[in-house]
């Protein structure tokens, strides 16, 4: 499971930046990091091959010797986005409104930066305080805790943790009140992995399928109750 993190703060607070110097930090600590930055306003297509395809197809793809890119030509939640990374640590710029990972807060935009912490900050960053969120001395220190306790939950909010989100659920992981093994969604009965990683699964989908599953396999011979059992699609 990967590590990920929000950095957040109003306009013109320098989150670029430490994103920037973070990844660099992380990457030399042997992580290997993905970005992912969100805006309001469109992305910068302008007189591109990119930008013609996307008026005609859903998803577009760029493949060339060195890089490879993916436009889907409307929004995608996060989650659809994260597998797709292969990456140990994921710093997303912006994301305000993600309330199922952790987060670091830049100061000094001369806002109120209260409503930025949301009871998921692991540290402040930049000029100025935050109540209760302890400042970062230097860039080495915030890497250090986005490798030791970056996190992501599913965003499900299915209740299965005995909470009634996973915004609830974080805020007690980022208080050190509990961990990422209180989602069930994330340790199902039902295994499901598509390209080595496994997918998060609601309680009630992990049961659904199961008990269809096992149901099915009561009628094929050979199939003795109580074993384990593995079913692999290709």
């Amino acid at each position: 499971m990967f590590k990920a993190v929000s950095v957040v703060g109003f306009k013109k607070s320098g989150k670029t930046t430490l994103v920037l110097e973070l990844a660099r930090e992380l990457s030399r600590l042997g992580r290997k990091v993905a970005a992912v930055k969100f805006t309001e306003h469109g992305l910068d297509m302008n007189g591109t091959d990119t930008a013609r395809f996307a008026q005609e197809c859903v998803c577009v793809a760029g493949m060339g010797s060195r890089q490879t890119s993916l436009c889907w030509n409307a929004s995608r939640p996060l989650q659809d986005v994260l597998p797709l990374l292969g990456a140990d640590v994921v710093l997303v710029e912006g994301g305000k409104s993600l309330t199922w990972l952790p987060r670091i807060v830049v100061l000094g935009a001369d806002e109120d930066e209260a409503s930025l912490d949301r009871g998921l900050a692991l540290a402040s960053w930049g000029t100025g305080e935050l109540a209760g969120v302890r400042p970062a001395a230097s860039i080495a220190e915030l890497a250090s805790l986005v490798d030791a306790r970056g996190f992501t939950l599913p965003g499900l909010d299915c209740g299965a943790c005995g909470r009634e989100s996973c915004h609830a659920l974080a805020q007690e992981i980022v208080a050190g009140k509990a961990d990422t093994h209180a989602c069930l969604a994330m340790q199902p009965k039902l295994s499901v992995r598509i390209g080595g990683r496994q997918l998060s699964l609601n309680p009630f989908i992990d049961r659904m399928v199961t008990s269809t599953l096992r149901g099915l396999l009561t009628e094929l011979k050979g199939n003795v109750p109580g074993q384990r059992v593995e079913i692999t699609l290709d």
